[in-house]
C-alpha cells in the first residue's frame, strides 16, 4: 500500500491501480471501528449504518462528507407518522444492526434485512427508510409473500425492485432463494428460477448489469468457500454459468463489490484461512477477470465484511472501502485509483475510448439458436488519432455494412472479402453435406447387400447339414442290412459244417455194427 493522502490536493496527485490511506480533514471525528455494516454514497455524501464491533451490533448512522472531508453522526429521529400511544418516543434509536443491506432510492437509504437482536424480528425479514433530508427513519410495512429473516444476503437495486439473493437464517441455516420486493407497493414476490442456480451461501456479492442480468459471484457455506460466477436472465428467470477469461480467481467469501461502467470491482474477503490480498475487476461485457493491484497479507484492506463504494469528486471517479475485520477491526478509509479505460479503481480520468461491443449474454433456452448466429455487423468510427470496427451479431449470417459518412473504402473492401469467403465456405458445406449423404447410401446398400448374401450362405449351409443327415441314416440303415446279411451267411455255413460232421458219424458206427 502506497502512502496516505489526505485533502482534495491529495485526491488531485494520487497514483493511479493503488491503494492509499485517506485522512480526513484536521478536526474531524472518527467513527467507531466496525465490520458486516453497510454503505452507500448519496450527494457526495457516504453513508455507513451499523455494523459490528466486540460481539455488540452497532446502531448509528455515519456520514462522511467528500467536500468538506469531515466525518459526523447522523442520529436520525423516528418518523412523526409511525408513533402512536403506545411508542412516542421520537428519540428512539435507529435499530442496532449487523449483516444487513443497503441501497440507495430516490435520495433515501433503504435498509434490509440483517441480525437484529428483537424476537418479533427473527420470522420475517424487516426493511427500513432512512430520509437523510428529513434526518428521520422509519420501519416499513411489507406485504406478500415476505421472506424469512437473514444477515449475509446480497440486494440490487433494478429501478424500484430490490431483487434479493441467498443469506443465512437465524438458525444458520443456508439459503438460495431469491426474493423482489416492489418499493412502490411493498410487495413481496418469491421468484421461482430454472435449476441449475447457485448452491446455498451467504457473504457473497451480487451487481446488476445492462438492467437485465444478475451476477452472484463467492460466499461460502458453512465449510466451503467459493470462487464461482452465476449468471441469472431476470426476463427469463434462468440462471447460467459463464465462460471467465483472464486471471485466476481465488475463493472467497466476505468481500465487497460495486459495479462502475460495465465493470465489476471487488475488494476484501477472505477463505477462512486468510484474507484475499488482490483487487480485481471483472468486464461484464466480455467476462475477462483482471488483477488490479494487490496489498500484503498483513494489510487493513486484506479483511472480511468491510464495504466498497464509488463516487465522483471534481469529474474523477474512485471507489472508496470501509471498515472490515482481518484479526482486528479497521475503521480506516481506504482509497484506490487507475489510469487504464476499463479498471477504474478510485479514480478514472475520463478520455476518449474505444467501443466495444458487449458479448451477447443467452439464456440457456436462447443459446442453441444463438449457436447458428454469426456475429456481424461493423461499427465505423473515425477520428484524427484511432478508428474502431466492432462486430455485431445478425440473425441470418449476412454481414451487413455500417457505412458512418466518414468510413473509409478500406473497411468496405474487407467486408466484401469476408461476404465472398462466407459464399465459399457455405459452398463447401454444401458439398461435404451431399458427400455425407452419398456415404450414407453407400453404407445402408452395402449393409443390405451383406445381410442378402449372409442368408443365402445360411440356407445353402442348412440344405447340406440336412442332406448330411440324410446321408448318415442311409449310411446306418446299409449298415443294420449287411449285419443281418452276416448274420444269415454265418448261420447257414454252421448249418452246412454239422450236417457233414454228422454224415461221417453215422457211417463210422454202420462198421461197427457189421
Amino acid at each position: 500500500m502506497g502512502e496516505g493522502i489526505s485533502g482534495e490536493v491529495g485526491l488531485a496527485a494520487a497514483p493511479y491501480d493503488q491503494w492509499l490511506l485517506f485522512s480526513p480533514a484536521d478536526g474531524s471525528p472518527r467513527p467507531s471501528a466496525r465490520y458486516k455494516h453497510a454503505a452507500e454514497v448519496v450527494q457526495d455524501k457516504l453513508y455507513v449504518v451499523g455494523g459490528s464491533r466486540n460481539g455488540r451490533s452497532l446502531s448509528d448512522v455515519q456520514v462522511f462528507d467528500f467536500k468538506t472531508l469531515m466525518w459526523s453522526a447522523l442520529n436520525p429521529t423516528r418518523d412523526q407518522n409511525q408513533l402512536n400511544h403506545e411508542n412516542n418516543d421520537t428519540d428512539q434509536p435507529f435499530p442496532a444492526l449487523a449483516g444487513h443491506s443497503l441501497v440507495k432510492w430516490k435520495n433515501n437509504l433503504v435498509v434490509i434485512a440483517g441480525n437484529i437482536r428483537s424476537p418479533s424480528a427473527l420470522n420475517k425479514v424487516s426493511v427500513w427508510l432512512i430520509d437523510v433530508e428529513t434526518n428521520s427513519w422509519s420501519a416499513l410495512d411489507t406485504y406478500g409473500k415476505v421472506p424469512i429473516a437473514r444477515s449475509g444476503q446480497s440486494v440490487s437495486l433494478l429501478g424500484s425492485q430490490l431483487i434479493m439473493f441467498g443469506g443465512e437464517d437465524h438458525k444458520r441455516r443456508l439459503l438460495n432463494d431469491l426474493h423482489i420486493l416492489d418499493l412502490e407497493t411493498m410487495m413481496w414476490e418469491e421468484v421461482k428460477t430454472a435449476k441449475g442456480g447457485p448452491a446455498a451461501r451467504y457473504d457473497h456479492s451480487a451487481a446488476l448489469y445492462a438492467d437485465q442480468y444478475l451476477l452472484i459471484f463467492g460466499g461460502s457455506s458453512h465449510s466451503t468457500c467459493f470462487n464461482d460466477l452465476y449468471l441469472l436472465d431476470l426476463q427469463t428467470m434462468e440462471w447460467s454459468r459463464p465462460d471467465t477469461q483472464g486471471a485466476h480467481i481465488s475463493p472467497r467469501s466476505g468481500h465487497a463489490g460495486t459495479m462502475m461502467d460495465e465493470n465489476w470491482y471487488i475488494v476484501g474477503g477472505g477463505d477462512n484461512a486468510s484474507g484475499s490480498t488482490d483487487t480485481i475487476v471483472m468486464n461484464g461485457s466480455k467476462f475477462v477477470w483482471s488483477v488490479v493491484t494487490s496489498v500484503s497479507a498483513r494489510d487493513p484492506l486484506a479483511c472480511e465484511g468491510l464495504t466498497l463504494c464509488s463516487v465522483a469528486v471534481d469529474g474523477e471517479k474512485f471507489l472508496i472501502a470501509f471498515g472490515g475485520y482481518n484479526g482486528k477491526y479497521n475503521n480506516e478509509t481506504q482509497m484506490s485509483k487507475e489510469m487504464r479505460t476499463l479498471l477504474q479503481i478510485f479514480i478514472l480520468k475520463v478520455k476518449p475510448r474505444n467501443l466495444v461491443q458487449p458479448r451477447l449474454l443467452q439464456s440457456p433456452a436462447a443459446a442453441a439458436a444463438a449457436a447458428s448466429v454469426t456475429a456481424a455487423y461493423a461499427v465505423i468510427t473515425a477520428t484524427d488519432h484511432e478508428k474502431t470496427r466492432d462486430i455485431v451479431a445478425t440473425d441470418d449470417l449476412d454481414i451487413k455494412r455500417a457505412q458512418p459518412a466518414n468510413s473509409s473504402k478500406k473497411f468496405v473492401a474487407e467486408i466484401d472479402v469476408l461476404n465472398v469467403e462466407k459464399s465459399k465456405l457455405a459452398s463447401r458445406l454444401a458439398e461435404v453435406r451431399d458427400e455425407n449423404l452419398k456415404l450414407k447410401d453407400k453404407l445402408d446398400s452395402a449393409n443390405l447387400s451383406y445381410g442378402e448374401l449372409a442368408k443365402i450362405h445360411i440356407g445353402a449351409a442348412r440344405k447340406r447339414l440336412e442332406s448330411a443327415s440324410s446321408l448318415e441314416n442311409e449310411l446306418d440303415l446299409l449298415r443294420q442290412q449287411i449285419s443281418q446279411v452276416e448274420q444269415t451267411m454265418s448261420s447257414a455255413h454252421r448249418q452246412k459244417s454239422s450236417g457233414v460232421w454228422k454224415w461221417v458219424a453215422g457211417s463210422a458206427e454202420v462198421s461197427d455194427d457189421e
